[in-house]
């Protein structure tokens, strides 16, 4: 089973925090975007796409990757991010983000891009594109796994549920749902606007497998998809507790940066922020 050593964690927590440099880059070059969401988001896709998932950038299409599917697609300035680094495609395209022409659109767009799974686009709909993804491979007795990235905002969407209903009645253990608990949506905190708790319950009466963990703890993420991995009689959530904005000590925590343009001023302090937590992650592991 996975494991991860100290070397490790800290290469995961280096990408993270590159990652979320580049959401910045991307998002001041394209005047527009959101920023809470893919900088909460950074530690669980590092551990993802660097860890965790059964890929190959330079065989985008192989049969036997792993799926990703990010549902709440307006966070994608992350996806693209960790995709480049990857190796899926140059790390300079990262700039054309929202860009006429762009491969890099405000939401992921199915064969625009290596490594992109799925169209993104109305909230609510990517669990039930993942569970067909993971009714397919059953199937075809295929050993691959999809694990799909939801909003805990899209909690209250009706097909959501559908779909999450579907796959506790097929036991689907090659299904995992990660969900961006960051209890903030466009208008407000989510348990102002539709409050979701307690949600851990919710999942468990349908019929799922259910984790909590701390979204910025890579040790505990990596635990939480080698359970996943071993779990073979129900679907997996794990319910990742994160930060919006983490990193960037303005943005955390605040709803109104869920889709915000930054100033100049904003900007040259979110970077020196970011750089200073690098700074503070890498004396941390010495």
């Amino acid at each position: 089973m996975d494991s991860i050593t100290d070397d490790e964690v800290l290469k995961i927590e280096g990408v993270a925090n590159l990652l979320r440099q580049e959401v910045i880059h991307m998002l001041v070059e394209a005047g527009s975007g959101h920023v809470g969401g893919p900088l909460g988001m950074a530690d669980i896709m590092a551990t993802l796409y660097f860890k965790t998932l059964r890929h190959d950038p330079k065989n985008p299409k192989w049969h036997d990757r792993d799926r990703f599917v990010l549902s709440n697609g307006h966070t994608c300035p992350i996806l693209y991010a960790s995709l480049a680094h990857a190796g899926y495609f140059p790390v300079e395209e990262l700039k054309t983000l929202r860009k006429l022409g762009s491969r890099l659109q405000g939401h992921p767009h199915r064969g625009a891009l290596p490594g992109v799974e799925t169209t993104s686009g109305p909230l609510g709909s990517g669990l039930a594109q993942a569970v067909g993804m993971a009714l397919a491979a059953r199937m075809d007795g295929a050993k691959w796994r999809t694990y799909c990235m939801t909003s805990d905002g899209e909690h209250q969407e009706g097909n959501h549920w559908e779909a999450v209903l579907v796959a506790g009645k097929n036991r689907l253990s090659n299904l995992v749902q990660i969900v961006d608990r960051n209890v903030i949506q466009i208008d407000g905190f989510t348990e102002d606007v539709m409050p979701l708790e307690p949600l851990a319950d919710k999942y468990r009466s349908f019929n799922w497998n259910v984790l909590e963990v701390n979204g910025h703890d890579v040790r505990a993420l990596v635990a939480a998809f080698t359970e996943a991995k071993a779990t073979w009689e129900k679907p997996t959530v794990i319910i990742a507790h994160t930060t919006p904005g983490r990193g960037v000590d303005f943005m955390e925590n605040r709803f109104e940066w869920h889709s915000k343009v930054m100033k100049p001023d904003q900007v040259r302090l979110a970077l020196h922020e970011l750089r200073t937590l690098r700074d503070s992650i890498r004396s941390e592991h010495q």
